[in-house]
């Protein structure tokens, strides 16, 4: 009997023993200029923003200008959010609306976008990168806050 509780005793400290053990250290936190891709070809980290020749105001001034409000779209109100890509050479390209007022309104600003004159192209370590950007149009356009 002696020998079974000897030899208990010894099992259940030797589990014990085991099961404190200390557990690795967690792995190092990334390196804070290693840059996070998105895919690979764009990036969340950036070092200049693409900007549309003229900047924000001559943006605005090109869609004022270009867009052309449909005829059936009659005197439809709010706000629509577009999401385009440019490319390493400054062109708009995969213009997609993400949130629309009416099919007619959305294919209108599509145009508008896609026709857009080339934009200075976003920079990652000195080289041109495709970087996605969106935009938000307030119709209507005129209306100025």
């Amino acid at each position: 009997m002696k020998a079974f509780l000897i030899t208990t005793l010894l099992f259940l400290s030797f589990i014990s023993v085991k099961a404190q053990t200390i557990p690795p250290p967690p792995p190092p936190p990334p390196d804070v200029d290693q840059v996070e891709k998105v895919d690979s070809s764009r990036y969340k980290l950036r070092e200049a923003e693409p900007e549309f020749p003229g900047g924000l105001d001559k943006f605005i001034a090109y869609i004022k200008a270009n867009f052309k409000m449909p005829k059936n779209a009659g005197d439809i109100k709010g706000r629509m959010i577009i999401n385009f890509i440019i490319e390493k050479d400054g062109s708009v390209t995969n213009v997609k609306v993400m949130r629309g007022l009416s099919s007619d309104i959305d294919k209108e600003a599509q145009r508008v976008i896609s026709e857009s004159p080339k934009w200075e192209p976003d920079l990652q370590f000195g080289k041109p990168v495709r970087v996605a950007y969106s935009v938000p149009i307030t119709l209507p356009l005129n209306s100025e806050k």
